[in-house]
């Protein structure tokens, strides 16, 4: 109930990126109900229909993908302060999130099996004088079990998705691993710390961290007890997750106690540690790599041909190869966008172009993916259009349906994933209004981003095209 009450309160913006969330789940339901539908009126061909059904898989994934990053921009199940206390934890935050998924799907999986029963003729009668009725198998009886199976993967598959992706982690593990564990390590007053070696080379400083610990009385206001006082607000406000001030140092307090600590420990952690450098690079130009090579040893060697959405025919081996380059550019697209943030601030750069390479640096995990997705889609559909044959009638309209699919959810999954960068650097936003940074340079920034990144990927998508395209040129 719960989840239904946040699912019918959502703004407007939800609910019509749940709204397409549906319509996803509804196409890639009817592509399922279609196959069953070939297989029942071809029972002989079992290799087409199997080939069918596997061909249904890349429309899943989209619209598994498409969930999924709804889910994640979805602001009704996000945590906030004070949700705990009423009994929304994380992990009951998440189950609301991957139960609205699956409200989501399995209206758009019902909104399917009407539509294919109307289509087959098994409510109002057959429309569009049974032109439907050969792939559909109008005239037999439609087996309930298997359709609702059908029906069932794209809901269990997107709400198994956003539940695995959303659970619960131990953040003090991460940040620990990112060493900004200062947090975990303040209350403990009584380690052993080791001085380096330099701290015994420089000229008098035991004697002023000896002068520093001692105490001065009741009424001391030198400079020393305002510089504990000043390190160890520093250290509170570090070890709660808050950003120092410029030129701050802290540390973790050595055995001495509270106020020695915050005097006599060596600044050794950063604070604000940045956003890691995706390092994906180098598996995604391997996996891409691996992909072409398939492809073209595929078109050297003789083998069982099948037919590609599209029309051209080419080796079995040529689906492997496209299945490596696409994962290929969706793992290397983190690296390749926070190659292009870096290079955007190349050669001395001004505020615009600092701001924009800054911001894509810290977008790249979030909008990479989707990013190298969109490119290896666009990529196929480029080889599509070059080597399909108008005088082909094997381009349907179930491919075109499902070429539809899979770009509308490749295309929507990029632009939520741009709202969820949007959201994260609300508060920067702000700041920078706050400032007096003027509106149109946010705006200019968010061009100067998005130029650079079609600079990089329209070529690296019309490369990786034209390669893919060379085993089944005639």
């Amino acid at each position: 109930m719960l989840a239904l009450r946040l699912t019918r309160s959502a703004r407007p913006a939800v609910q019509l990126r749940r709204l397409l969330v549906a319509t996803a789940s509804a196409g890639t339901g009817f592509l399922l109900l279609s196959t069953l539908g070939h297989a029942l009126s071809h029972p002989g061909t079992t290799a087409g229909s199997a080939l069918r059904l596997a061909w249904c898989t890349v429309p899943l994934a989209a619209t598994v993908h498409f969930a999924l990053a709804v889910a994640r921009t979805d602001p009704g199940t996000r945590p906030r302060p004070g949700l705990a206390a009423i009994g929304l934890g994380p992990a009951r935050l998440m189950a609301i999130s991957a139960t609205t998924t699956a409200l989501s799907t399995a209206v758009g999986s019902m909104l399917a099996l009407l539509l294919f029963l109307h289509l087959r003729g098994d409510l109002t009668g057959m429309p569009f004088d049974g032109a439907a009725a050969s792939f559909l198998a109008a005239d037999l009886p439609l087996p309930l079990p298997a359709a609702l199976t059908l029906l069932a993967l794209t809901p269990a598959a997107a709400s198994l998705a956003v539940a695995l992706t959303l659970r619960p982690r131990d953040t003090r593990l991460a940040a620990n691993s990112r060493g900004s564990g200062l947090a975990l390590r303040r209350f403990t007053t009584t380690a052993k710390l080791q001085e380096t070696f330099g701290a015994y080379g420089r000229f008098g400083a035991r004697q002023s961290r000896r002068g520093a610990a001692e105490p001065s009385g009741e009424g001391d206001t030198g400079p020393a007890r305002h510089s504990a006082a000043l390190r160890a607000s520093e250290v509170a406000l570090v070890g709660a997750g808050a950003p120092a001030p410029a030129g701050a140092t802290h540390s973790p307090a050595p055995a001495g106690g509270p106020r020695e600590a915050v005097l006599d420990a060596p600044d050794t952690t950063p604070p604000n540690p940045p956003r890691p450098n995706p390092t994906t690079l180098p598996w995604g130009a391997a996996l891409l790599a691996a992909g072409l090579a398939v492809e073209a040893y595929a078109s050297r060697s003789p083998g069982h041909h099948l037919s590609l959405p599209g029309g051209p025919t080419g080796p079995a081996a040529v689906l492997v190869g496209w299945t490596l380059t696409a994962i290929g550019l969706a793992v290397a697209g983190p690296s390749l966008t926070h190659l292009c943030g870096r290079l955007l601030q190349s050669a001395r750069p001004g505020a615009l172009r600092l701001l924009a390479g800054r911001g894509l640096m810290e977008e790249a995990s979030r909008i990479g993916a989707p990013l190298g997705i969109l490119c290896a889609v666009a990529s196929g559909a480029y080889t599509m259009a070059v080597l399909h044959d108008p005088a082909d009638s094997s381009f349907g309209p179930l491919t075109t349906l499902g070429a539809i699919l899979v770009a509308g959810c490749s295309l929507a999954t990029l632009l939520t994933a741009a709202v969820e960068a949007r959201q994260a650097r609300a508060g920067t936003t702000a700041a920078l209004l706050r400032l007096g940074a003027p509106s149109t340079a946010l705006r200019s920034a968010a061009a100067l981003r998005a130029g650079a990144l079609a600079a990089l990927f329209v070529p690296l998508t019309l490369t990786v095209a034209a390669l893919a395209a060379l085993p089944l040129t005639p």
